[in-house]
């Protein structure tokens, strides 16, 4: 799609290492969603039932991870005897942080509908910290890679697409919401064969469809408007930013590698988003052309030809496994240790 026409300087700062302040405004409408959330604070759901607890009720059990806007611990909710995972935070002066904290809330707090994402079980919070308390799951899928050291299978992975899609359509259709960091260590898997995202810390509210803040992911995943969109000042990009995501995430899962392999830095990584060919599935008989096609589309470099959530759910890859029984669970049990699992909600 030819090369990068600004300096090397500016095309590295663009991924959100320069971001502007939020605006004064933005900060007084955190703090009341903050307020808000602090209603609700000390009271846990597990199984139906509402519990008033006090952080004193829940016994560390071990770290499970570290995510970038704090870590996740294994804890015992003694009054239920549940054992949950806990995203546990600190609440400091400054804004992007809360803003972070607000919107992996607000996320999850609305979406406790929805199969495919992560269940928020209750939250505590005081004037230094933030606790999300979650439904317990068993690993993430860039752990369960470099555990495996071997690709996953198609239909497992035909699910796992499956239950992602129809995660992100609804975040978009229900709340108007992007997600903008899909990457393995975001989608979780438990032993029952259930697939769900989390990690909402960086989602952003969609206007006219639209995205327009600067907030970046991980790097390795970033679509290419999102890299070089035409005016810095005014990204302007939209959900089919998430669908590349998931294009790169799939090339990953299916092959075992991520596919941009040898770079040095984030820079290189970029660049050769933004110079080379898309990454696509080998044609040598290990996947169906479903999947092959499936992936090229996710991974068009011109977003207006990529397709949003609709057309994705309306592919014969996706179609195939909304009817296709697959034993995620039967699987996960034959590629684990049969010591502990290694949980994590990033």
């Amino acid at each position: 799609m030819g090369t990068p026409t600004r300096s090397r300087r500016q095309l590295f700062d663009l991924p959100g290492a320069n971001l502007t302040p939020p605006k004064t405004p933005d900060n007084s409408v955190i703090e009341r969603k903050m307020k808000e959330i602090m209603k609700m604070s000390g009271i846990i759901t597990i199984n139906g039932i509402k519990y008033q607890t006090e952080m004193k009720d829940l016994e560390d059990m071990g770290e499970l991870g570290n995510g970038t806007s704090g870590h996740v611990v294994k804890m015992l909710h003694k009054p239920s005897q549940e054992v949950i995972a806990v995203k546990q935070m600190r609440r400091s002066g400054n804004m992007e942080e809360n803003k972070r904290i607000a919107m992996d809330l607000e996320v999850v707090l609305k979406s406790h509908d929805c199969p495919y994402i992560v269940q928020c079980l209750g939250c505590f919070i005081t004037d230094s910290e933030v606790w999300i308390c979650m439904e317990l799951m068993s690993t993430c899928f860039d752990k369960l890679l470099r555990r495996l050291s071997e690709p996953i299978p198609e239909p497992v992975i035909g699910k796992v697409t499956l239950a992602t899609v129809r995660a992100l359509s609804y975040l978009k259709e229900m709340h108007g919401v992007i997600h903008r960091d899909v990457k393995p260590s975001n989608i979780l898997l438990d032993d029952r064969g259930h697939v769900k995202l989390c990690d909402f810390g960086i989602s952003g509210h969609l206007v006219n469809s639209k995205a327009n803040t600067k907030n970046a992911g991980c790097t390795a995943y970033l679509a290419p408007e999102r890299i070089n969109p035409p005016d810095p000042r005014k990204p302007d990009y939209d959900i089919r930013a998430d669908v590349w995501s998931l294009g790169i995430t799939l090339v990953e899962l299916a092959t075992g590698t991520f596919p941009y392999p040898n770079c040095k830095s984030d820079f290189e990584v970029l660049s050769r988003v933004l110079q080379d060919d898309p990454p696509l599935l080998s044609d040598d008989g290990m996947f169906s052309a479903e999947f092959r096609d499936f992936v090229k589309a996710c991974l068009a470099k011109n977003y207006h030809e990529r397709p949003k959530y609709k057309e994705l759910l309306e592919h014969s890859f996706l179609c195939r496994y909304m009817e296709e029984s697959v034993d995620v669970a039967s699987w996960f049990t034959r590629c684990t240790p049969a010591s502990s699992p290694h949980p994590n909600h990033r």
